[in-house]
Order: C-alpha cells, then sequence, then structure tokens
C-alpha cells in the first residue's frame, strides 16, 4: 500500500561504532534493542533542567546493519543536530544528511518495511525509503487528539514543555530502567516525588479556535489549546483549576 507524505520533516543518518551507546545515554527512551534488528523507537532530547528540546524517532530498518536514522521535525533539526555533535566528544559516530530518503506514513495494510508507530497504534505505520509519498488523505490531527499524542510545534514548546506532564510515559516516549540521560534526574523526580498539576487534556470546543489560544477560567489564565481537530483538541492545563467555564478566545473549552 502506498504511504501519504509528510510535510516538515527531515531524516539524518547516524553511523559509526558508538551510534547506539551514544543516544542512550542522551534520549530519554531504551534505544538499545535496536542493535537486535529492525525497530522504531520514539523519544525525546531535553536540556539538563528536564524540559523539552525536541522529540524524534530513531529507525533501524531491515538491511541497515551499521547505520541508524533519526526522523525529526525540521525546524528543531539544526539545533538538536549541533546539541548532538556537541556531545559527541570522541564517541565513534557521524551524522550526516540522509539524502534521498523519505519518510512516509499510512493507516492501512503496511508495506514491506514498514514499522509500526510507536506513540499509539491509531497512527499505524511509517516507512522510510525513496518513495515520497502520495498526497495526505487521512486527518492526522484528529487521530493524534483522540489518541492524546502531542506533537511540536502546537503542543510540545522547546525550553518549556515536561515530558511527563505531555503524556511521554502513556506514549511509550520515556524508560525509567534505562539508566542515566540528560534531564533525567528531574524526570525520575516528576515522576515519582511529586503529583503533576498540570497536564495534556483532550478536550471539546463549541466554536473556533487556534492552537495557542490560552485558556481562561473567568480572568485567570489557567492553560493553552495545542493541537485543534475540528470541535476536538488538545490543550494544557492546571488540573486544580481548570474547572467551571472555561473559555479559548470566545469558544467554550470542555475537557473529557
Amino acid at each position: 500500500m502506498a504511504g501519504e507524505g509528510i510535510a516538515g520533516r527531515t531524516l539524518w543518518r547516524l553511523t559509526g561504532k558508538d551510534v547506539l551507546t551514544f543516544l542512550q545515554g542522551l534520549v530519554t527512551n531504551d534505544v538499545l534493542p535496536l542493535g537486535r534488528g529492525p525497530g522504531l523507537v520514539w523519544t525525546g532530547f531535553l536540556t539538563p533542567q528536564g524540559k523539552y528540546l525536541a522529540d524524534f524517532f530513531v529507525i533501524r530498518r531491515e538491511g541497515d546493519d551499521d547505520s541508524f536514522l533519526i526522523d525529526i521535525p525540521e525546524p528543531l533539526a539544526a539545533s538538536t543536530l549541533k546539541r548532538l555533535t556537541m556531545y559527541r566528544l570522541r564517541a565513534d559516530v557521524q551524522i550526516a544528511p540522509a539524502d534521498g530518503l523519505h519518510v512516509t506514513r499510512g493507516t492501512g495494510p503496511a508495506p514491506a518495511g514498514a514499522l509500526p508507530d510507536p506513540r499509539a497504534p491509531s497512527l499505524g505505520w511509517r516507512a522510510y525509503g525513496p518513495d515520497t509519498g502520495g498526497p495526505a488523505v487521512t486527518d492526522w490531527a484528529a487521530l493524534r487528539v483522540a489518541a492524546g499524542v502531542p506533537e511540536y510545534p502546537d503542543d510540545l514548546l522547546p525550553d518549556d514543555s515536561y515530558i511527563l506532564e505531555m503524556g511521554f510515559e502513556r506514549l511509550n516516549g520515556v524508560n525509567f530502567r534505562k539508566g542515566c540521560y540528560v534531564g533525567q534526574e528531574v524526570t525520575a523526580r516528576m515522576k515519582h516525588k511529586t503529583e503533576l498539576r498540570k497536564g495534556l487534556r483532550q478536550v471539546r470546543l463549541d466554536g473556533p479556535s487556534a492552537p495557542g489560544t490560552p485558556v481562561m477560567a473567568g480572568d485567570r489564565v489557567v492553560g493553552r489549546l495545542g493541537t485543534v481537530a475540528g470541535d476536538r483538541a488538545l490543550a494544557y492545563l492546571r488540573h486544580d483549576q481548570a474547572e467551571g467555564p472555561l473559555l479559548a478566545g470566545s469558544s467554550g473549552v470542555f475537557p473529557e
């Protein structure tokens, strides 16, 4: 089955004998299973203070025994790759554009070599190859909202978002048994020692509104809208204050 193309993504190839151990010490998820065979891992990359910098997929394709791909939002690629290069030191890791490769996706029968999206079954599969894919016919925003899956830039904000508040644990984006990584101490403390007072919620809207619109409870800002898909949206809300009538602009907001 032909896949749909994805705008705004870029692919990079990582080669060298230290790729997986290098990434393992930097990102939120466990990438070492990719050393055993093809797979797709979604992970976050954080500041030392535990705030989101980027999220991306790490991919090992069938037949790629000595290289891995990173599938990342294009606007985040330059800054992320600069940081990865800074951390590389003497590790045997080379990073270069994956020229000639594209990412496609779909929700129907998966073509050979495609890999399931690890965030949610409803998001189907992703494939990496020379095919640029066809036009998008699936309402991917609606699928993400229904599954509670955030994305940059509407939901995930660099130097601002905390991944546990944005659902990374539920969506298989963080591993608490893998050992240290950048931002691990803050993330672990949020997991084990605090009750999250803010987080991502699915909401219903009774009128039009746009991502980034503040959510108001009276004269108090209690959150902001993220991805909007028709009359459904994701919203980042303060759990203890998002009560009573809520408005985003002139539209009512109803947590679900």
